[in-house]
């Protein structure tokens, strides 16, 4: 369960702010850790738990848009909320169309700061749970016939029972049996249910 936990990282190159700002955040309930630096968060290897970064924009050795575009490189998918004592339009403007889900000038008021936390973990958690039934859908696809994949096909498309089995060239009869078959297999109960996931995944069928 430890996994799905929510995990917020705090990196900043300032050990007071660090440890205020997990002060404040633990208060709320949240679990927290801390990076002097984005190297060290980098090396910790620290991505697998969903939550989301707290990331100063000047840092040394690496900023706080520089770990961004590193992190992107990696596929990693933690939302960024910036803070800064030194940013600018331009920064914020970079940092906000490359993806972070918000930009915010120390000082930060809490109230302001735990919102921006809030909204970013849900968007992680929501978006790691429609990645996992993506997942699962796929794998669960494997698992079809030939046919049963020709039948939730048109059945996705709107076709009934009667147009799968014209279009194919098989009976109405079997075409409930191959469509009640892919819906076990599928543990769908649907069409419905069927063209959204189908349409998420690019149609793998």
């Amino acid at each position: 369960m430890d996994t799905l936990k929510p995990l917020i990282r705090v990196i900043d190159d300032d050990d007071a702010m660090r440890r205020s700002w997990a002060f404040l955040i633990e208060g709320e309930g949240w679990e927290v850790v801390t990076y002097s630096n984005a190297l060290a968060f980098l090396a910790a290897n620290d991505f697998a738990r969903p939550g989301c970064l707290l990331l100063d924009v000047r840092m040394p050795r690496m900023s706080g848009l520089e770990l961004q575009d590193a992190l992107k490189e990696k596929g990693v998918d933690l939302p960024i909320i910036f803070i800064s004592g030194h940013g600018d339009i331009d920064m914020a403007v970079r940092g906000l169309k490359s993806g972070a889900m918000d930009f915010l000038q120390k000082p930060v008021d809490d109230r302001r700061l735990l919102e921006a936390i809030n909204n970013a973990v849900l968007k992680n958690l929501n978006e790691r749970r429609a990645d996992a039934e993506v997942a699962s859908f796929r794998a669960k696809l494997e698992s079809l016939t030939q046919r049963e994949r020709e039948v939730i096909r048109m059945v996705a498309q709107g076709a009934s029972n009667k147009a799968v089995a014209e279009g194919l060239g098989i009976s109405e009869k079997t075409v409930q049996v191959h469509r009640g078959s892919a819906y076990r297999k599928l543990e769908i109960h649907n069409a419905a249910e069927i063209a959204r996931l189908l349409m998420r995944c690019g149609d793998p069928l």
